[in-house]
């Protein structure tokens, strides 16, 4: 069952990238069963039988719907879905709390994502404009679930943990690119990959 989830999502994902380069009216739900395929990974190693996959599956299913409201190119979707997205990585600071926080490792990654963060946020600064305030709590959160990640491995979770909140991070870069500085193609063909990868990592994360 979890190779089944995983090559579908990853078949998916692929038909997405595809989709999102010749305007295909099937993108949504391309889009859709990649993001479902996550959450069935989740299911298929046993995610409800742990409190940490339980949180995690909560997290997913906030990052589904961030990925529904996506599809939609309005201003409100696009707030909306930023939301889900802040929403799912608070759940997922939350999972990787309960896996335990070695505060040494924490503490190294904070003083990196930070000066990660701080020259991502003067890079985005000036083409946010009024959405300034979401952005800047878009950006502390996801940062402090890299940290939290990075806390979890340090305290005995899978190297998944921090290998997919990074690339998470990562990804959601070429969301903001291609939402503020440079709308584009490519920022898709690149940051849809590493998404479902991170999400099929952390799926796999919550194995028993």
């Amino acid at each position: 069952m979890t190779i089944v989830a995983v090559f579908v999502t990853v078949v998916f994902t692929a038909a997405l990238v595809w989709s999102e380069t010749t305007d295909s009216p099937a993108l949504r739900w391309f889009k859709m069963v990649a993001s479902t395929g996550f959450i069935a990974i989740a299911l298929s190693v046993g995610a409800p039988s742990s409190t940490y996959g339980r949180i995690v599956l909560v997290a997913l299913a906030l990052s589904w719907m961030g990925d529904l409201l996506l599809t939609y190119r309005s201003r409100p979707a696009f707030l909306a879905g930023l939301i889900a997205f802040l929403l799912g990585h608070v759940a997922f600071v939350s999972a990787f709390w309960s896996l335990g926080v070695a505060a040494s490792f924490a503490l190294l990654a904070a003083i990196a994502v930070t000066l990660i963060a701080t020259v991502v946020f003067k890079w985005l600064s000036p083409h946010v404009g009024d959405m300034k305030v979401p952005v800047v709590a878009y950006i502390v959160v996801i940062s402090v679930m890299v940290v939290f990640a990075f806390g979890a491995y340090g305290s005995g979770a899978s190297v998944l943990v921090p290998i997919g909140a990074v690339l998470f991070f990562i990804s959601d870069l070429f969301v903001a690119r291609n939402q503020f500085v440079t709308p584009d193609v490519t920022n898709r063909i690149w940051g849809l990959p590493l998404y479902y990868l991170a999400q099929i990592l952390l799926a796999l994360s919550t194995a028993n």
